[in-house]
C-alpha cells in the first residue's frame, strides 16, 4: 500500500437506519468524494471496528466518525464516552448526525468534544449539507505533524473531490 493511500481519511458512519446510510452514501457520490466509508449498524459494532476486535479489521487512521445518537446495544452517547476515555481514540474527530433535537443530548455531545451536531430533517438535503460541511472541514482544518502514537499529517489531496470511482458507491 502506498504512503499516500495510508494517509487517506477513512470515514466511519455509525447509523442503524439503512435509509439514512444510503442517503449519506448517495450524498458522498453526488459530491464525488471517494474516501473509504465503513458503516456500523450500532455502537457495539462501531467499537469493534475502531478497536479491531471480534475479527473485524481496525479502521485506518486518520479517520472521521459520523455518529447517530439513537441506536440499539450501545447508544451514540455511550460510544462517544468510550471513545473519549480510550487512550488511542480520545482525539478522534466526531460529528453527530441525528434526529434528536433534545437540548440535553446536544449539551452531552458537546461536553464530549464533538466537532459538530447536525439534525436530520429531510433525508436528502440534510445528508448533502452534512457531507458538504465535512468535505470543507477536512480541506480547511490543520492537523499536527507526525509524532509517536499519533496519526500522520493528512495529505488533503487524498481527500479532494475525485472522479466517481467505478462501483464504489
Amino acid at each position: 500500500m502506498s504512503e499516500a493511500h495510508n494517509k487517506c481519511v477513512s470515514i466511519l458512519l455509525v447509523e442503524d437506519d439503512q435509509v439514512d446510510s444510503r442517503a449519506f452514501l448517495r450524498a458522498m457520490q453526488k459530491l464525488r468524494i471517494s474516501n473509504p466509508v465503513t458503516i456500523a449498524r450500532d455502537g457495539q459494532e462501531a467499537w469493534e471496528i475502531l478497536k479491531g476486535t471480534e475479527g473485524r479489521p481496525r479502521l485506518a487512521r486518520p479517520n472521521l466518525i459520523i455518529l447517530d445518537l439513537n441506536m440499539p446495544r450501545i447508544s451514540g452517547l455511550e460510544l462517544l464516552r468510550m471513545i473519549r476515555n480510550d487512550a488511542e481514540l480520545h482525539d478522534s474527530i466526531v460529528f453527530v448526525l441525528t434526529t434528536s433535537d433534545d437540548e440535553q443530548d446536544k449539551l452531552d455531545a458537546y461536553e464530549l468534544n464533538i466537532s459538530g451536531y447536525m439534525l436530520k430533517s429531510d433525508v436528502g438535503g440534510t445528508f448533502m449539507r452534512a457531507v458538504e460541511m465535512v468535505d470543507r472541514f477536512w480541506r480547511v482544518v490543520e492537523f499536527p505533524g507526525v509524532r509517536e502514537g499519533v496519526a500522520p499529517q493528512i495529505d488533503r489531496r487524498q481527500y479532494a473531490r475525485h472522479p466517481p470511482p467505478a462501483g464504489l458507491l
